[in-house]
């Protein structure tokens, strides 16, 4: 069975970074998208935005790579958002609170009135 993937490209403009990732970020992955992080705080960068366009599964470590990475971030008196994510990697993110990791958090559509009446909500 192959080992997940994961491609992280960089791009510098003065003090701000774009980090691309593409892939899977789970326990075999995390620590790149960790390294990546810790090279813009080395590096002087004020603003990290990481494009989550291409990520085809975020587990749970993902997910805690990405909220360890905004606290260290936060810490260090820099800003990270997430850009991008796809439908589902929105969805978890929302349901773990984890909306404001979000450049947009307009992007994280409310559920449908469907999922809600099926919880007991309105119709």
């Amino acid at each position: 069975m192959p080992l997940p993937q994961l491609n992280v490209h960089r791009h510098d403009h003065a003090t701000r970074a774009l980090i691309t990732l593409a892939g899977e970020i789970d326990l075999a992955t995390a620590p790149l998208v960790d390294a990546a992080l810790a090279a813009c705080l080395r590096d002087g960068i004020r603003t990290a935005d990481v494009d989550l366009r291409a990520v085809t599964f975020c587990d749970a470590s993902g997910l805690n790579a990405l909220l360890t990475a905004s606290r260290i971030a936060t810490d260090a008196g820099t800003t990270l958002q997430l850009h991008n994510p796809t439908p589902a990697l929105a969805r978890v993110i929302e349901i773990t609170g984890s909306g404001f990791l979000l450049h947009d958090p307009h992007a994280v559509r409310p559920p449908s009135s469907r999922v809600r009446a099926a919880a007991g909500g309105a119709r």
